[in-house]
Formats: C-alpha cells, sequence, structure tokens
C-alpha cells in the first residue's frame, strides 16, 4: 500500500525536526516512504502555492520557515563557508550592500539563482580553506570567514585580475599580521604587494564622497 502524505503533517514535522532545508533522501527516511513517493509529493508541492521552494537539485526549503541567506548558502554547496563581499560587507570593511551571497568552497566555482537569493561560490586551494568559525547571524549559526581571511580570499581573486580592487577599504579593525598569515596560505607573492598597497592608499587622506 502507499503511503498517503498530509501536506499539513508533512510541513509540521519537518519543522519539529528542526529541517528547514532537506534533500530527497532525508524525506523519504523520515516519511518511511518510497523514492517515486517522495519525489512526486515533493514536486507537487514546490512554487506558489506549495510548501516548498527549491533552492538547487535535490535540496529543497519549507517556505515559510525563518532561514536566512547566510544559513541557506551553508546550505546550498557543501563544504562552504561564507567569505568575500558578503563577510567584507557584514565587518564593515567595504561600505556598499551587496546583492548576492558570497562563499568560498574547495569545489568548482558555481553561481545558484534561488527563489531565496543569488548565491555565488568560488572556489580556492584546500590549503587556505581554513580562517572561519560559527557565528550567529539573523539567529541561524553559519560558517562565516574571520575578517582577515575575508579579506585575504577577496585579495586572492584581486590577484587574478577576477574583481577590481575596492578603493574604499575599512581596515580600522584589521589585524595586520593575521592577514598576513592567511595570505601565506595562497602561495602567491604578490598578494603581499597588494596587502603593502592596500594599506599604503589607507593612510592617505579619505576621499569625501
Amino acid at each position: 500500500m502507499i503511503k498517503k502524505l498530509n501536506r499539513i503533517e508533512v510541513e509540521e514535522r519537518l519543522k519539529s525536526l528542526g529541517l528547514t532545508t532537506f534533500t530527497p533522501q532525508e524525506f523519504k527516511d523520515i516519511f518511511e516512504v518510497a523514492p517515486g513517493t517522495a519525489s512526486v509529493f515533493i514536486s507537487h508541492n514546490l512554487g506558489a502555492g506549495g510548501i516548498f521552494l527549491k533552492l538547487r537539485n535535490n535540496l529543497y526549503l519549507v517556505k515559510d520557515a525563518r532561514v536566512s541567506e547566510a544559513f541557506a548558502a551553508n546550505k546550498i554547496y557543501e563544504p562552504s563557508y561564507i567569505s568575500l563581499q558578503t563577510a567584507l560587507s557584514h565587518y564593515h570593511i567595504i561600505p556598499e550592500t551587496v546583492y548576492a551571497t558570497t562563499s568560498i568552497t574547495t569545489r568548482t566555482s558555481r553561481e545558484f539563482n534561488t527563489p531565496k537569493g543569488i548565491f555565488i561560490y568560488q572556489r580556492i586551494k584546500k590549503q587556505a580553506f581554513t580562517g572561519y568559525s560559527l557565528k550567529l547571524i539573523d539567529n541561524d549559526k553559519v560558517l562565516l570567514a574571520e575578517p582577515e581571511k575575508a579579506l585575504a580570499d577577496y585579495l586572492y581573486f584581486v590577484d587574478l585580475k577576477q574583481v577590481s580592487l575596492n578603493d574604499r577599504l575599512e581596515l580600522r579593525n584589521i589585524k595586520k599580521s593575521t592577514l598576513i598569515e592567511f595570505v601565506k596560505l595562497f602561495g602567491r607573492p604578490s598578494m603581499f604587494k597588494l596587502v603593502n598597497h592596500i594599506y599604503a592608499e589607507y593612510k592617505k587622506p579619505r576621499k569625501i564622497y
């Protein structure tokens, strides 16, 4: 006999387990249904009239769950931690508000355009995949780069000429010695010149906008 699933009971069950995001395999195991039954139920409950949102292939979100973009970013593409412009904005190292959530990964660089927002993942070498910890953002515990690591990650992609250097970096709360230790992980001598450059520019009179 095929087990029938009630959407209200399903939603309440997932929330009670703290599974605001889930995979079809997790869904199948929780509700003890066949893979096909799980797949059909999920697909029938997506979108405007459903109770789920699709974050990427094989990852779904309970629609009205209070999940931050930062939490979603950690889940969408693993392993990853939030860094680059998103972390720099969070720490007020750059003044701009960013349009996408940016993260670092050891996997292939990817971008996901989801109902929850745009999520960008940039690849670095495994030996540089460090300098992050669990932080509380919007009541969610998420993996976030330390300020100096976020800046080191950013300078790496500036050095690769994949992004332009922001001329309004706020370095007041950055420990230069810590920044240099993180820069060493990338094995690119040219990054040290970038560090010297941003500190030289920071010491100059600030532009008035």
